[in-house]
Order: structure tokens, then C-alpha cells, then sequence
């Protein structure tokens, strides 16, 4: 347990950090999901449309401070890749 005042604030800023962290990871992981199950149903609208809520999702954690814009970037292309694999 925290003895100093700045410990104890800190102890509680990382509470909510976490907690703030498990749910954008958590939405990232089901959003991507969403992606690559469409992928594999064949339905090619409905990857598009999931492409693009991760796209836009993606670019806000950047801008949140939770991804960096590299690796955004690195996600989207692999799915974007999944998805054009689907229209070729």
C-alpha cells in the first residue's frame, strides 16, 4: 500500500488507466474480429462496412493516445489486404 499522498494518486490513476485500457483493447480485438469474420463468411459489404469502424476507431485511439500511428496503420493495411483479397 501507498505510504505518500503522490503514491496514493498515482495507485488510483493507474486503476483507471487500466480499466480505460481493457476497454479500447477490448474493442479493438472485437472490432477486428468482426473484420475477419466477415472475411470468412465471404461477405464482402460486410467487411467493407467493419473496415471501415475500424479504420475510423483505430485513427481515434492514435489520436487518444492508446495506439501509435504506426501501428494503427500496420493493422488497418492487414485487414484492408483481407478484405480487397475477397474483391479480387
Amino acid at each position: 500500500m501507498a505510504n505518500h499522498k503522490s503514491a496514493e494518486k498515482r495507485a488510483r490513476q493507474t486503476i483507471k488507466r487500466t480499466e480505460r485500457n481493457r476497454f479500447y483493447r477490448t474493442r479493438l480485438k472485437n472490432m477486428t474480429r468482426a473484420v475477419k469474420e466477415a472475411v470468412e463468411a465471404k461477405d464482402v459489404d460486410a467487411a467493407k462496412a467493419a473496415l471501415k469502424v475500424v479504420n475510423q476507431n483505430f485513427h481515434s485511439f492514435v489520436s487518444k493516445g492508446f495506439l501509435k500511428k504506426e501501428t494503427a496503420s500496420r493493422h488497418v493495411s492487414r485487414l484492408a489486404k483481407l478484405v480487397n483479397s475477397l474483391v479480387a
